[in-house]
């Protein structure tokens, strides 16, 4: 029996790239998926374009930007209320390989145990040079990091699966029994950090999560505007203070985080003048830290 899969795309204002996402669908060679667009209240004509150009594309229309955890929470209860055997979340600005989707649900069908299977992901501007090969989280730091990134791909990662601490959610392969058993994302967390926090729940409920390397995706992603913007900066050290709570992580990682990271980098940026032009960052940390410490979750509409 051909397993069914509902591809979950998530879109806020991302025509440009999310049209081009949808045409790389179009090659994969799995007979039996559902593509799913969840437009999180965009106002560039997403929702009009994709209508037009992709008539076969189930579109959800939220009326406001959920979040990446609210927008794909909403995309999942879709899939749950079908007769769907996995969803593939994946991010609108990636284009897949058109056997990306056959290997990781050849992953997942070798054993009932296996939760999630993520791919090889490069960037789409090096599309030789990996992004992420799976995630590993340092417990005693209370830190994560993307494995291979930005090693040229020499074969490093060999062809078969391999587990991992997690996979991104930028494209994870999830077993329907996963998201009956252990749940959905955590909308504290609205962005950033919670395919994490997720990946760890799904560890702990008794499942495995591996990468395999033979399927690959590229992502439009750059590192630099990312860490040059003040609002995922608030999200990255907001939400790595609630994944350490929600994780239960022990006195090591909080003492970590907090003095070896936090602290000493708010204190570099506030007396180092190289760091001057880190002030919007450094206003996006201690508003970061300030709500983490009054329990603020979920969207930050200004920092």
């Amino acid at each position: 029996m051909r397993k069914k899969v509902t591809i979950l795309i998530l879109n806020w204002n991302g025509l440009a790239d999310t049209l081009p996402c949808l045409a790389s669908l179009a090659n994969l060679d799995h007979p039996a998926y559902e593509v799913v667009v969840v437009d999180n209240g965009s106002t560039d004509g997403s929702t009009k374009a994709i209508r037009e150009q992709h008539p076969g594309v189930t579109l959800i229309e939220n009326q406001r930007n959920l979040g990446f955890t609210g927008g794909n929470n909403v995309g999942l209860r879709h899939a749950l209320a079908t007769d769907t055997d996995y969803v593939l979340l994946l991010n609108n600005d990636t284009e897949v390989a058109p056997d990306s989707l056959g290997h990781l649900l050849m992953t997942a069908e070798t054993d009932a145990a296996v939760g999630m299977v993520g791919p090889l992901i490069y960037y789409h501007s090096k599309p030789d040079v990996i992004w992420s090969a799976g995630g590993a989280i340092d417990w005693r730091r209370g830190s994560t990091r993307m494995v291979g990134l930005d090693e040229r791909d020499t074969g490093q990662f060999g062809s078969e699966p391999q587990e991992v601490d997690f996979v991104s959610g930028c494209a994870m392969l999830v077993r329907r029994s996963v998201l009956e058993q252990v749940g959905l994302l955590d909308e504290r967390f609205f962005a950033y950090y919670e395919e994490v926090e997720w990946c760890v729940r799904v560890r702990r409920a008794g499942f495995r999560i591996l990468r395999m390397p033979r399927s690959r995706i590229w992502h439009k992603i750059s590192p630099q505007r990312r860490a040059d913007s003040p609002i995922v900066h608030y999200y990255m050290t907001r939400n790595q203070l609630l994944f350490l709570r929600t994780a239960r992580a022990g006195w090591q990682a909080w003492l970590h985080t907090l003095v070896a990271e936090d602290l000493r980098t708010l204190i570099s940026w506030s007396v180092r003048p190289k760091w001057r032009s880190k002030n919007a960052q450094r206003h996006a940390m201690l508003l970061a830290i300030r709500d983490a410490c009054q329990g603020r979750w979920g969207q930050r509409t200004a920092v």
